[in-house]
């Protein structure tokens, strides 16, 4: 049976130029919408709606009649703004050389797959799962066995790397994953279910721990 090593999405493979907050008051300015909410209760709506192909009932909980405006104003400014993290392509090539890769990501299905496009990356992974068509958004064990059971492989044969501790690495760590946390200044501290860390300004060291983790066991680093 083979190893696969499995990605989050946003603020790990994938950032942008600038933060969440000012991008949300870009698009409502975008959408001429009056910006009635901030970061925060975005947020919360998108745990409690997020379970769809769009971001349209976020906004809907959030702004109501001006919610298609909205959407599509957010998904352009995120979308402009998305880069990948340095480095991340050569990770990603060099490890499908090696291992099944896939990608399990929270949020709307087609927000996520436009994210894809963008990037470029529709074929990069051997198998995508996005949570938010789904219903079942990370940590909840069912989101890492939907991504396993597609790559067709145990957890103990699988690494996920994310940035966020709950979410990705006690998510992982709970479904039986290795997790390896990606971080970066001002990010979360590193959980203590991470197996291993990585800076995000040095991804490609990644690659030396996936062959730590996989050969010789996992390393505290």
């Amino acid at each position: 049976m083979s190893y696969a090593v499995v990605f989050d999405l946003d603020d790990t493979l994938a950032i942008t130029d600038r933060d969440r907050e000012t991008l949300l008051s870009a698009a409502a300015e975008r959408a001429d919408v009056s910006l009635s909410f901030d970061r925060a209760a975005y947020l919360e709506a998108h745990r409690e709606h997020s379970g769809s192909e769009s971001r349209r009932p976020v906004f809907e909980a959030l702004v109501e009649t001006d919610a298609p405006a909205m959407t599509q104003a957010y998904r352009e400014v995120i979308g402009e703004e998305l880069t990948p993290v340095d480095g991340a392509e050569t990770v990603l090539t060099a490890l499908r050389k090696r291992y099944q890769i896939g990608l399990l990501t929270d949020g709307p299905g087609e927000t996520q797959r436009d994210k894809l496009r963008r990037l470029g990356w529709e074929d990069t992974f051997d198998a995508v799962v996005i949570t938010g068509p789904l219903g079942t958004p990370k940590p909840e064990r069912r989101a890492f066995e939907a991504i396993i059971d597609t790559l067709d492989v145990t957890p103990d044969r699988a690494v996920y790397v994310g940035d966020d501790p709950e979410r990705d690495i006690a998510g992982a760590a709970s479904a039986g994953l290795a997790p390896v946390q990606v971080c970066y200044p001002d990010g979360p501290a590193p959980h203590s279910d991470a197996v291993a860390t990585v800076s995000r300004d040095d991804l490609e060291s990644l690659l030396d721990r996936i062959e730590t983790i996989f050969h010789h066991g996992s390393e505290n680093a």
